[in-house]
């Protein structure tokens, strides 16, 4: 590398990229840090220059009389001319043929060039620039004229050909030939800033009258927002408020439903306020708020609200306040029209301010977006809309006839073949008692029952009957009930209640009977509790044992057997005893209770040997079964028999057993187990017959 750096004396100015470039590809920079002097390839080839050979170097030619300036002249015009008949499209040679003839002073040589150019593209307006660039800079001024003119009349509709031409007459103040141009010019319709520029150049001059006719001529040709407001802030600025005034309105009546409208307003507002018509900007902006979709106004809103906090009392603030709240939720709902929660406190904030109209509209404008999907889940937020609506015309509103048509509207929506609502239903009802329509609740309730029964609905249209003292439609409500459910344990509960309550006591039992037949019950031991409970306080004990009897043929529940238990042991807690009874009355209480303890303990026993040879696995329940027993010997007194009991009580083991987890491994975990004395017995014989194979065979082998 050192080696390679003597012999070219220019690399070790070179930096690490440089040099990386300039050597071979296989050889690699050991000596990666910078040169001590950082040369740019500009002094590079500045130095190559220099250092040229006088041979290689091109010699300067000097023109020292006409004869070589003609020759001169001659070769470069060949050129040219050769170059345009290669490349006769470019532009560029053009122009710089052009400007060379310029250099000579040959300006007639010049123009033709000029002319020649334009005959090739007449549409570039580059050409037209800088052929009238050449015209003013060497002051001919009616050449420039002529090409300005030719050219606007060309292309009308490049704006810069026009300001050019009108800044020419202007510095050589010929203002009414700069007005002349404008005049040609806006007869085109040009953009804005052309009419801007025309009105500007009038108030250079201080002529205000053609500027106000300029603008009249201006917001013809662009009826737009912003230039009716440039034209009330002209007429505001020439000290005219009546004609700034009068600006605006007109602006309101032409563009008030134009998608700019808002800024119109504001603007328009703005001024009223900066006049000191504080009524004025508040009607205004009241108008445009009514007028404007809310989606277009949140500026004018806050607009509104500063107005209000600035020049408004406290109501005018509130108004304003609720206005705003009310731009957010049409944005809101707007976005997402199934958003229930948003319609509601739209809803609530409509009827915080009272119009009923207004309240009405966003009413039927929530309830109109029905949920896509015919699936309840859906449906369960929006038809609390129909409800609030009925309840706010019913109310608020005091108006019946709407909430009657609401609540109907409400039902013919709902697809009551899929899913159907029993809130709706009962509010519509109850909605006709209270009207002192019972025809048309009884009406509404039987439609519920027929399209969509519901237990709710059975309920309620019995409740009502029952408080109307309808006894014989209570009892075809609760057939239909049950024809439509005869599962439900309720309803054949609540049935036979009822005829108890009438005294019709063969009824009620017949009714239990056919509840208990059923195949399917909901709640099959409610229904039970409920016919022995009949029947334990009819005194039918008798009825009521037959009952447990049959109870227990269909279930052994350990509950079945405890209840079983204390209805026998029943007897002793109704049997109170008195000091002034006579001997042999006490005598037959006392035969009586030992009876009852003796029918108590006779369950217990029959319980005890179900779970000891038909479910032994049950080993908990049997213990429980125990305490039961146990608790209630103690609660007999002098008649339990405690000891009896205890012997047969188990003892509590605590016990492991592995468990098999999800990932494979085994685990172990505690239990209690129950060891009762029949199982100790069989253990202890098993063990002795262990023992006594064990002895009978060591005596085997010791004989051998």
């Amino acid at each position: 590398m050192a080696a390679d750096k003597d012999s070219d004396p220019t690399l070790g100015y070179l930096t690490k990229k440089e040099t990386e470039v300039k050597l071979p590809r296989p050889t690699r920079v050991k000596n990666k840090t910078p040169a001590p002097i950082q040369i740019t390839a500009e002094q590079i080839l500045r130095e190559s220059r220099e250092r040229q050979e006088s041979e290689i170097r091109p010699p300067k030619q000097k023109i020292t009389d006409s004869t070589e300036l003609a020759d001169y002249r001659l070769r470069k015009r060949k050129e040219f001319e050769d170059l345009i008949r290669r490349i006769r499209w470019n532009i560029s040679v053009w122009v710089k043929y052009a400007q060379w003839e310029e250099s000579q002073k040959d300006f007639k040589r010049a123009r033709s060039v000029w002319e020649r150019a334009l005959e090739v593209d007449y549409r570039n307006h580059t050409l037209w620039l800088k052929y009238a660039e050449m015209e003013m800079k060497n002051k001919f001024i009616n050449h420039a004229r002529n090409v300005w003119d030719r050219a606007v009349s060309l292309l009308p509709r490049v704006d810069q050909l026009w300001y050019k031409y009108i800044h020419m007459e202007e510095m050589l103040g010929n203002v009414a030939g700069a007005r002349q141009i404008f005049e040609r010019w806006t007869q085109w319709q040009p953009d804005q800033q052309g009419w801007l520029s025309y009105i500007k150049f009038e108030l250079r001059y201080n002529e205000i009258d053609r500027a106000r006719a300029i603008y009249e001529r201006f917001v013809q040709c662009h009826p737009k927002v912003g230039a009716w407001i440039r034209f009330a802030k002209f007429e505001m600025k020439s000290g005219d408020v009546a004609r700034a005034r009068n600006c605006y309105e007109r602006a309101v009546d032409k563009l008030a439903d134009d998608e700019e409208a808002e800024q119109l307003f504001v603007a328009f507002a703005e001024f009223e306020e900066r006049c000191k018509e504080t009524e004025r900007a508040r009607c205004i902006y009241k108008f445009a708020l009514d007028h404007i979709p809310k989606g277009r106004a949140e500026e004018l809103y806050k607009k509104f609200v500063a107005f209000e906090k600035q020049f408004g009392d406290k109501e005018g603030i509130e108004d304003a306040i609720v206005g705003k709240r009310r731009f957010q939720y049409e944005d809101e709902v707007r976005k997402n029209p199934l958003n229930y929660d948003t319609w509601f406190n739209y809803i609530r904030l409509e009827e915080s301010v009272g119009n009923k109209d207004r309240i009405r509209e966003v009413y039927e404008r929530a309830i109109a977006n029905v949920p896509p999907a015919e699936e309840k889940r859906y449906w369960q937020r929006y038809i609390y809309l129909w409800i609030n609506y009925a309840l706010y015309e019913e109310l608020d509103a005091q108006d019946t006839k709407r909430t009657r048509e609401v609540y109907r509207e409400c039902l013919k929506l709902i697809p009551h073949e899929k899913f159907s609502f029993a809130k709706i239903w009962l509010l519509a009802a109850q909605f006709e008692i209270r009207q002192l329509n019972l025809k048309g609740a009884r009406q509404i309730l039987g439609n519920a029952i027929g399209k969509a029964p519901k237990d709710k609905i059975f309920k309620k249209y019995i409740e009502t009957e029952l408080q109307l003292g309808n006894i014989d439609r209570c009892r075809k409500l609760y057939e239909k009930y049950l024809e439509w459910s005869p599962e439900n344990c309720y309803a054949w509960t609540k049935y036979a209640e009822l005829e108890r309550s009438l005294c019709e006591m063969e009824r009620a039992r017949a009714i239990f009977e056919l509840a208990i037949a059923q195949p399917a019950l909901d709640m099959p031991e409610l229904l039970w509790k409920a016919y022995i409970d009949f029947e334990l306080a009819e005194g039918e004990f008798d009825r009521t044992r037959a009952l447990y009897e049959r109870l227990l043929d269909r279930t052994k529940h350990l509950k079945v057997w405890i209840s079983y238990a204390k209805f026998e042991a029943s007897a002793l807690e109704d049997n109170a005893r008195s000091s002034d009874m006579p001997e042999n009355e006490v005598q037959e209480l006392h035969v009586r209770e030992r009876l009852c303890a003796q029918r108590a303990r006779r369950v217990f026993e029959r319980a005890i040997n179900y779970f000891r040879t038909s479910a032994p696995e049950l080993k908990e329940e049997r213990a429980m079964l125990l305490e039961e027993w146990l608790n209630m010997e103690r609660g007999f007194g002098d008649l339990g028999d405690i000891s009896s009991v205890q012997a047969k009580m188990p003892k509590k083991l605590k016990k492991r057993r592995q468990l098999a987890t999800e990932d494979g491994l085994a685990g172990y975990e505690e239990y209690i187990d129950y060891l009762f004395p029949e199982e100790m017995q069989t253990t202890n014989l098993k063990i002795l017959e262990a023992a006594y194979k064990w002895k009978k065979q060591k005596s085997a082998v010791d004989e051998d």
